[in-house]
């Protein structure tokens, strides 16, 4: 839940302002995100594409109409989840980002899950994945399964929705089935507070599921502090 909407505000003005990388440079918008600050679902993408750039918000287009779509498939709106991704700006040429950019925009997507706290978080593509699990493992492994996260939320890892697009009903229906286990996952029931420890609270690690490859340590080693 969002505590203290004036916090989230500055730091979406110190996002929009911000100069600590190359991506500054070649910008047309800062793409901070978009939809409610009281999220129980938030999508994680790599970084914005040509269209995003262009109108300052994530997930525009044909790809974004997908993920519209999927969503309605379950009984959710854009405006009731938060959509954000790793980078804030786009890297020329759609490529990959550069370690240096993702030390540079980090912690504002470290900001943004801490501060809207969302019950499942939802990775969209291998880029996200892998960078938000720290794992090499590619993402046709890691969907179709929930991983225990941070800050109590679990991680579910889907395609992005561009690959349902170039990949045809198959993919399609993959997503399907992710968006099916996010469902199920926000309608249980919450867990209960572990010894009342506080959602702001710096993260020490969290536990992997037993049947999961991924190091805990690792999992949160983005959200550091340097």
């Amino acid at each position: 839940m969002i505590r203290n909407i004036p916090e989230f505000e500055a730091l979406r003005q110190r996002a929009e302002s911000c100069q600590d990388c190359a991506l500054a440079g070649t910008r047309t918008n800062v793409v901070f995100g978009v939809g409610s600050l009281e999220a129980r679902l938030m999508f994680v993408g790599e970084a914005p594409g040509k269209n995003e750039d262009l109108q300052g918000e994530p997930f525009v287009g044909a790809a974004g109409r997908l993920l519209t779509e999927l969503l309605g498939e379950i009984g959710m709106t854009r405006e009731a989840v938060y959509i954000a991704n790793v980078l804030k700006c786009r890297p020329p040429g759609n490529r990959d980002p550069r370690p240096e950019e993702i030390d540079a925009c980090k912690g504002y997507l470290r900001e943004q899950i801490r501060m809207i706290h969302p019950r499942v978080v939802m990775t969209l593509g291998n880029f996200a994945t892998k960078l938000l699990l720290r794992t090499e493992t590619g993402i046709t492994r890691l969907r179709g399964r929930a991983h225990q996260w941070w800050l109590g939320a679990m991680l579910v890892p889907t395609f992005h929705p561009a690959a349902a697009l170039r990949g045809g009903p198959r993919v399609a229906e993959q997503m399907r089935e992710d968006f099916a286990l996010v469902r199920h996952l926000l309608d249980e029931p919450p867990a209960p507070s572990v010894s009342g420890a506080a959602p702001e609270e710096e993260p020490a690690g969290v536990e992997a599921r037993q049947d999961a490859e991924l190091d805990p340590t690792e999992q949160m080693e983005l959200f550091r502090t340097s």
